[in-house]
């Protein structure tokens, strides 16, 4: 039996789980950490708590399992991803918060690089659309903003990481300054197809190239953990940023097959081999998880309210105590009866990339109950769904790839029978659920477990992922259509308000 752990650091917690070789979790520890909010707009997480709580998760989940360090095979980490860190490499100490994937300060500066034209070649060198969500601009901002900072980078002093980085930088007594492929093709700075930091765009940005880290394929070695932070020193073997995890976690590991994690918001991941094509749907291109030097690709889309409208129910309407409660509460009704719910609470992400949407609900009669309300909010995230699946299978189309026959769900929200079922009505393909669906955090174990030599190839990992239910389509195609309609004129009702 050989144990793999994985350290999993998201945007609201840190959790460190330990796996079997088998994919079984033998112990899982959590902590959450503060979120700080200096501006309308900015979020900023303090990289000391980050640390701090993920070296508490890690000794947790030891003591748990009853193992020592030395009884683990290898280290995996998996992270929220575009979260921006710099610090001093002579002492550690962060000049700043971490600027968060949230946080939204940058859009001038987007805008900027928009109005001069730099569209189509960050698109072309990155996969990327020109957005504040990824690390360039926030990393643009920390040199620009915080006094000594520019100066500081000129001399080599500083040093910029995603959150992976920052913590193998910790992890390793600030031996490695290392980042895997996948968090680096989020920066907006990382060219997919030379698999290397792009001197064109560093120079716009004017971004030394020193503070940047080795970039390595998401299965190799990232150096050792301290024998000081567990008690003996432990190998790190895979890196991923989380959605990444998540694809590799679920064994899509071809061209064509897809996975959707339900969370806070919604991030959908289209396997593409070896191919990186451009979008004509408003998707974004992104390296997908190496267990090796050959490269990989997929196509992302990312919803922006998802599991989160759930929580509008239970915190802004009080329609629900618990999030639990709302399957039995949509439930209470056959259908919408032509309620639609569109939760643009922060605009539209991928395909619609509107930020001036607004939340709306249309259809609404003197027949409307909460029970309406409640299943048109579960139905919008599958909605928001069917809208990415169907723009992937376009790109698929033109470029002559497979299209998507079959969805693997995770995150949160795949819990919901209800919701589950209605995807697979929408999609009109089978919707599959894994027994074990953690599948980020497991992801990045299967990427340690193949440095390691514990398993011999992805074949073998395929042989691993069981479905633990599959919701097949019930609903005629020209049902599943109509709604799709009365979605997308919700949609565009949303747009002009």
């Amino acid at each position: 039996m050989a144990y793999l752990l994985a350290i999993d650091q998201g945007t609201s917690s840190s959790r460190t789980i330990i796996f079997q070789d088998t994919g079984e979790v033998v112990a899982s520890a959590q902590q959450e950490f503060p979120q700080i909010f200096p501006r309308p707009g900015w979020v900023e997480h303090d990289p000391i708590d980050i640390w701090q709580s993920q070296l508490s998760t890690l000794r947790n989940a030891l003591r748990q399992a009853g193992l020592k360090a030395s009884d683990i095979a290898r280290v995996a980490i998996t992270n929220q991803r575009e979260t921006t860190i710099v610090w001093n490499r002579h002492t550690g100490q962060p000049i700043h918060n971490a600027i968060v994937w949230q946080d939204r300060r940058t859009d001038e500066t987007c805008l900027r690089l928009r109005s001069a034209g730099h569209d189509a070649l960050i698109e072309a060198t990155t996969g990327l659309r020109i957005d504040a969500y990824f690390s360039a601009t926030k990393l643009h901002w920390l040199l620009e903003n915080i006094p000594g900072a520019r100066m500081q980078a000129t001399r080599g002093d500083l040093l910029f990481g995603t959150v992976d980085t920052w913590l193998i930088w910790q992890l390793t007594g600030g031996t490695r300054h290392v980042t895997d492929v996948t968090n680096a093709s989020r920066t907006m700075l990382f060219n997919i197809h030379r698999q290397c930091w792009d001197d064109t765009l560093l120079a716009m940005l004017d971004i030394p190239q020193n503070m940047m880290p080795e970039v390595q394929p998401s299965s190799s070695d990232f150096g050792w953990i301290h024998e000081d932070i567990a008690g003996s020193a432990m190998p790190i073997g895979g890196v991923a940023g989380d959605q990444q995890s998540a694809l590799f976690g679920q064994a899509c590991f071809s061209a064509g097959q897809a996975k959707n994690t339900y969370g806070t918001g919604c991030f959908m991941l289209t396997h593409t081999g070896d191919r990186a094509p451009s979008s004509q749907n408003g998707l974004i291109t992104t390296a997908a998880a190496q267990p090796n030097s050959h490269r990989q690709f997929a196509m992302e889309g990312s919803v922006f309210i998802g599991g989160s409208v759930v929580q509008w129910l239970r915190d802004g309407l009080h329609a629900i105590e618990s999030s639990t409660q709302v399957e039995q509460l949509a439930a209470q009704v056959p259908d919408t009866a032509g309620v639609v719910f569109v939760p643009a609470f922060t605009g539209l992400g991928a395909p619609y990339w509107d930020a001036n949407a607004r939340g709306t609900i249309t259809g609404l009669t003197r027949g409307s109950t909460i029970a309406h309300i409640a299943r048109a909010a579960l139905e919008s995230i599958a909605c928001q769904s069917a809208a990415l699946l169907q723009a992937m299978n376009r790109d698929a189309l033109a470029i002559g790839a497979p299209a998507v026959t079959e969805l693997r769900v995770d995150g949160g929200a795949c819990v919901n029978d209800l919701l589950m079922q209605f995807q697979a009505d929408l999609l009109g393909i089978s919707v599959l659920r894994p027994k074990v669906t953690e599948t980020t955090a497991l992801g990045a174990a299967y990427l340690a477990g193949l440095q390691s030599g514990i398993y011999a190839n992805t074949e073998e990992l395929s042989e691993l992922w069981q479905v633990d239910r599959r919701f097949e389509p019930r609903m005629s195609r020209d049902e599943a259509a109509q709604r799709m309609l009365a979605w997308e004129k919700a949609v565009r009702q949303a747009s002009a308000t």
